[in-house]
């Protein structure tokens, strides 16, 4: 059954406590569309672009667009207008929107020590865009309050202070806080399609041991990624497993690193200083 999303609807509803039956409804009787899925992702995207501090360095943009496109077109979503983003902040994480938005933190590109295991993240955000997470999300929704919790997150029509923060620290918060059977879909995604990209998979483990590593040292920089990505030591596991599945053919040659991503990093690393979060009170 399909039904047609409509946010001015929700925009539209002043009375608070009307919300959760609206969300309710939508949930349990709409199969979202993927047009509505684009259009969905195109106004959050449009949001949360006026709200973070979005790079806009030429050299920077055109980098991870290119980067995310060459991943992005040997998927089975192709067909997406895909846009990629980095966020001018220290803290290390990544997230989709619905239809083809990824953002990645300024944060995790400075960690990433070599090309693959940043091509292993953008694979990764693709592939939640891919098996369609957050939508899912919308649809499996059993209670009210979870039907409201997610619309807020993907559609910012709870103007309070909560979901305000979520965006300005560039989606630690709400966004993307994904099971970890998601995880698990999307380390599969990254891996098939990395691979089929030109890149060696073996970036997605080697980031996650980078991540965990600096968990030790610098919690706080991390958090956001550990709050929003379930990561232990058997998902890391998992990813090597899926790597050693693939059997990939040892007369191919696959990119692990280059000199031109040792460029960008040093780009990025020469932005101005991140701006301070700004947590606004709830309305």
């Amino acid at each position: 059954m399909s039904c047609p999303l409509n946010l001015l609807l929700f925009r539209a509803l002043n009375i608070r406590s009307v919300i959760p039956l609206v969300c309710a409804s939508l949930l349990a009787s709409c199969s979202v569309s993927q047009d509505q899925e684009v259009a969905l992702g195109r106004q959050n995207a449009e949001e949360i672009n006026a709200q973070l501090p979005i790079v806009t360095d030429p050299a920077i943009a055109g980098y991870i667009q290119d980067l995310g496109d060459a991943i992005a077109k040997t998927t089975s979503r192709a067909d997406l207008d895909w846009h990629f983003y980095v966020v001018n902040t220290r803290q290390v994480n990544a997230f989709a929107l619905p239809g083809g938005y990824v953002y990645v933190n300024r944060g995790l590109i400075e960690s990433a020590t070599k090309l693959d295991e940043l091509t292993g993240t953008l694979g990764h955000e693709i592939g939640h865009v891919i098996q369609r997470h957050s939508v899912k999300q919308m649809q499996n929704a059993e209670k009210a309050n979870a039907g409201l919790t997610v619309v807020c997150t993907l559609t910012s029509i709870c103007q309070n202070g909560l979901a305000q923060a979520a965006v300005q620290v560039g989606g630690t918060a709400l966004f993307a806080r994904h099971s970890r059977l998601d995880e698990l879909q999307a380390d599969s995604e990254a891996v098939v399609n990395v691979t089929r990209a030109g890149y060696d998979p073996q970036g997605i483990p080697d980031l996650f041991q980078v991540l965990m590593r600096e968990r030790q040292y610098q919690p706080t920089t991390v958090e956001g990624w550990f709050a929003s990505h379930p990561l232990e030591e058997t998902r890391i596991v998992r990813a090597k497993e899926l790597i050693a599945q693939m059997k990939l053919d040892s007369s191919r040659s696959l990119t692990v690193d280059n000199p031109q991503f040792h460029a960008f990093k040093t780009r990025v690393s020469e932005l101005p200083a991140p701006p301070p979060a700004k947590v606004q009170p709830d309305s």
